[in-house]
């Protein structure tokens, strides 16, 4: 993902950029970040880390619980990327 500036500029866009207000505008404000950096301060120290969100669910495509075949998705997002 570091191959062109542009994208690398854009990976490490969050690292110079603060909070301008309360609300929550990016997950670099949101606790969780947060808590990742206090408990791996060499990580968080490291504008280059990317920070993933990995989501899955199940679901039976047949509508039978019975059925042993099931699907899978899985979707992996990078956190690191400007709104």
């Amino acid at each position: 993902m570091f191959q062109t500036h542009k994208t690398a500029k854009s990976l490490t866009w969050h690292a110079a950029r603060k909070s301008v207000d309360s609300h929550m505008s990016h997950p670099t404000d949101s606790p969780s970040w947060k808590l990742v950096d206090d408990k791996w301060p060499e990580f968080g120290k490291e504008p280059r880390n990317l920070r993933l969100a990995l989501s899955s669910d199940g679901f039976n495509p047949y509508s039978s619980l019975s059925k042993r075949y099931s699907c899978w998705p899985v979707i992996l997002v990078t956190y690191n990327l400007p709104p």
